[in-house]
């Protein structure tokens, strides 16, 4: 951003900025509306669990790692190659139908 200030004058009076890019009336959205509809949507999908997928490795949620995973010791269990299962997070309730509970806070489909 350059700023001009010609000598002699005051700074109210001889400031001008050099603007980059269109004026805001000719942007697709203002910032500010695009700004908020991010935090409104983002918050929004931390509450959303993603869907269940074939997954080699997965977060460790509690103390142990679901059936058939390796605890890595970093906050993650893996099957380390050696199989790949659709797991989801059980988020404290019970496993839905065709679904079995492999234990640390997983449920692996049958």
């Amino acid at each position: 951003m350059a700023v001009f200030r010609p000598e002699g004058k005051g700074l109210e009076q001889g400031i001008a900025l050099l603007n980059i890019g269109p004026p805001a009336s000719q942007l697709p959205m203002p910032t500010s509306r695009a700004l908020l509809s991010l935090l409104v949507l983002i918050p929004g999908l931390a509450w959303v669990s993603p869907p269940a997928q074939a997954q080699r490795q997965v977060p460790k949620i509690g103390s142990i790692c679901p059936l058939g995973y390796v605890d890595m010791l970093n906050g993650k269990c893996s099957t380390l190659g050696l199989m790949t299962y659709t797991v989801q997070p059980t988020n404290g309730e019970a496993c839905p139908e065709g679904w079995m509970n492999v234990g640390g806070g997983y449920c692996r489909r049958k």
